[in-house]
């Protein structure tokens, strides 16, 4: 039997009116601390966004979103938090914000493979 490995993950989202709480899932953020994994997985549907918050900007939205994925990788590109170890990007990554782009509270699971996880939560949560 495979090793199961404990992972925490987030889910992105759009919020439009932050005083509303209303909200569009858009994106997963995984961390797994055995795997030495962190990663982003994302999808502006731009009809979903239009129908939701036809006043946001879909390309500053994605502009957002894209500085997610490159913190989550590291280095030089994601920034000065980008070359933070991993643990504390995703903890950057996951701490309450009052912005439109906002990450659910984390949840914790065990996994056997962190990148499957990803796909697997993505699909349940996001499409």
């Amino acid at each position: 039997m495979q090793e199961k490995h404990l992972f925490e993950y987030a889910v992105i989202r759009v919020v439009p009116r932050v005083e509303r709480e209303e909200f569009l899932n858009v994106g997963i953020i995984l961390y797994c601390s055995k795997q030495k994994f962190l990663q982003t997985s994302f999808e502006l549907n731009e009809g979903r966004l239009a129908a939701f918050a036809c006043k946001l900007d879909p390309q500053e939205l994605e502009d957002h979103l894209h500085s997610f994925e490159l913190i989550s990788k590291g280095g030089k590109a994601g920034g000065t938090i980008g070359q933070l170890d991993m643990a504390s990007r995703f903890r950057w990554l996951t701490a309450t914000r009052s912005t439109v782009v906002q990450t659910s509270k984390t949840h914790p699971g065990l996994c056997v493979d962190a990148a499957e996880t990803l796909k697997k939560l993505y699909e349940q949560l996001v499409l």
